[in-house]
């Protein structure tokens, strides 16, 4: 079967159920997203990643990315392997000492997994044709719209002190979502003053 390889488009909360948040995975030179809706906690595990942020201890994510580093396991590429009544499987392909094994996974912690590791995230066409969405022109500006919309808060009036410990008391409550946008704008500041 071909391999179709997938980019993180975005991250998002979910249209279709609320409290719950949705990954877009973007076909590579392709104009077809794969939607995968996933938890609060995934979708932070997933941010922490993209954003290079780390935690003041480690995310269960972060622990086993450790693990696996301390027994010189390498995981080389994540698969989307399956979809059974509208549930995503996924597998971790490994390496140790040359030998190839592969590990079965939920998809947003083989998602996570991936970001940690930078490595490729693949499906195959069948997936794509069940569950793949097309995006005219039309909807990938509406969606460039919506993601700086959504980053245009009222937090960046403040000034940067006060960025600081909002930052700060974000990362007390791990609540790195948050820590992130606030991180972008004492960053975005910063670089304005300069």
């Amino acid at each position: 079967m071909n391999k179709v390889r997938l980019d993180i488009m975005a991250l998002s909360h979910s249209v279709t159920q609320s409290h719950n948040y949705a990954v877009v995975l973007g076909e590579e030179n392709g104009k077809r997203r794969l939607p995968i809706v996933i938890g609060g906690f995934e979708a932070q595990a997933i941010a922490v990643a993209l954003e290079n942020m780390t935690p003041n201890r480690p995310l269960t994510h972060d622990l086993f990315k450790n693990t696996l580093d301390a027994y010189g396991i390498d995981i080389k590429e994540v698969v989307i392997n399956n979809l059974l009544d509208g549930i995503f499987y996924a597998q971790l392909i490994c390496e140790q000492d040359g030998n190839v094994m592969q590990i079965d996974a939920r998809t947003s912690d083989a998602i996570s997994m991936a970001v940690r590791y930078g490595c490729p995230i693949f499906t195959f066409e069948f997936i794509m044709e069940s569950a793949g969405v097309i995006l005219d022109e039309e909807e990938q500006q509406q969606d460039k719209k919506k993601a700086i919309k959504s980053k245009s808060t009222s937090i960046e009036d403040m000034n940067l002190v006060s960025l600081e410990k909002l930052l700060d008391e974000a990362l007390l409550k791990e609540d790195y979502e948050k820590a992130a946008q606030i991180r972008d704008i004492i960053n975005s500041k910063k670089s304005s003053d300069s």
